[in-house]
């Protein structure tokens, strides 16, 4: 099980998230989550980010109603980046 303690996150409190589908294997998108952002993604099992332009947390699917499922959350070997394999959901 993912532990947030003990991921390094970045001097702004970030780290990398690269979303893949879990049927294609495709990337979808590289963004960044803090670990507020993260617990909400654990504790919803959709995605959530934190937008570096906004500096806010954002659901992904919230204004287009593409949701992103969370099938699983891993670190790689050094905890500096999560790979976040979804489920799409909506219209795209």
């Amino acid at each position: 099980m993912l532990k947030i303690e003990e991921l390094k996150f970045d001097e702004k409190g970030l780290i990398p998230a690269v979303v893949v589908d879990s049927i294609s294997g495709e990337v979808l998108m590289v963004a960044y989550m803090n670990a507020e952002s993260l617990k909400v993604t654990m504790e919803k099992g959709r995605t959530c980010f934190y937008s570096r332009s906004r500096k806010e947390l954002w659901l992904k699917g919230e204004t287009s109603g593409n949701y992103q499922n969370v099938v699983s959350i891993t670190a790689d070997c050094d905890n500096d980046a999560l790979v976040v394999v979804v489920e799409k959901e909506g219209p795209a």
